[in-house]
């Protein structure tokens, strides 16, 4: 055997021993991924006496589906999905419309400061959620709107992340396309609205499903502005199951498990547009 025939069949081996241990990186990590959620699903289906009583992922023989049935009775949980809902629309819809506009005016228009504005504007990133906590209060206190939804859709509907990742997609076109636009009668707005939203479908679908989700599973903040039983979303609702002395885990397990369905629907529904985005996006600008 030559040695350009060895030196070929190592470089094969290497290869083949680097994608093993890729693949089996990504396998473990799927997998503890997935044992929270695999707990979850098996003590959803056990009975109370027996959620401690043996190990936590033994399932148990029959299941006990009652959990899923007690839970619509025990707290109004299709109330509280109304709600979060209804938050979660409009402040994923809010979301899209003002990140991809401010990303727009970051990518194409040119104003002065553009650069050191877009730059100050993404330090925001930096300063912790809990730092503002005082101050959202506030001025939600000050226009009323504690105790109301508008609390926590005005508090959303921009985004940081979004802004910039509808700013990297934008930088890929071509300066020369938009030129040709103007050169077609479009304003600003139109080119925005007629040429660049229409090919920002996967950059829309990641960000619409990252504002969907952060609203969905968001606790804090409508811990902080809801009083009102009425008003509480989903996450806050599954909080009043349990208490200091006594948690019921095959209720807030199964309650757990009906919130996050919807969650895993939409992802697998929008996982492909969700991967896209990540390779048009890149890293420009």
């Amino acid at each position: 055997m030559s040695s350009v025939d060895r030196s070929q069949r190592s470089n094969s081996t290497l290869k083949t021993l680097n994608r093993v241990f890729v693949y089996t990186i990504l396998i473990v990590s799927s997998l503890m991924m997935l044992i929270p959620f695999a707990w979850s699903v098996i003590t959803s289906l056990k009975s109370n006496e027996n959620v401690f009583t043996h190990s936590a992922f033994w399932l148990q023989f029959p299941p006990d589906f009652s959990a899923y049935k007690e839970i619509w009775n025990r707290i109004p949980l299709l109330k509280y999905t109304a709600n979060t809902l209804k938050v979660a629309v409009i402040v994923t819809f809010g979301q899209l419309f003002t990140s991809s506009l401010a990303g727009f005016a970051f990518a194409k228009m040119k104003f002065p400061g553009r650069d050191k504005l877009f730059v100050i504007y993404l330090a925001t990133m930096m300063v912790p959620g809990v730092v503002l906590l005082i101050p959202n209060f506030v001025i939600m206190r000050t226009i009323g709107a504690i105790d109301t939804h508008w609390a926590l859709i005005l508090s959303a509907v921009g985004s940081v992340y979004g802004t910039f990742l509808m700013r990297q997609f934008f930088l890929s076109f071509p300066s020369e396309l938009e030129d040709a636009a103007k050169l077609d009668g479009c304003n600003p707005f139109m080119f925005y609205w007629h040429v660049l939203l229409p090919n920002a479908k996967p950059i829309l679908t990641t960000q619409g499903l990252m504002a969907f989700q952060f609203i969905w599973n968001d606790f804090q903040w409508p811990l902080i502005v809801l009083n009102s039983e009425s008003k509480r979303t989903l996450q806050l609702g599954l909080s009043y199951l349990m208490s200091e002395y006594y948690t019921d885990w095959t209720l807030l397990m199964a309650a757990s498990v009906l919130t996050l369905l919807p969650i895993i629907i939409l992802f697998f529904i929008a996982q492909k547009n969700f991967i896209q985005s990540f390779k048009l996006s890149g890293l420009k600008g």
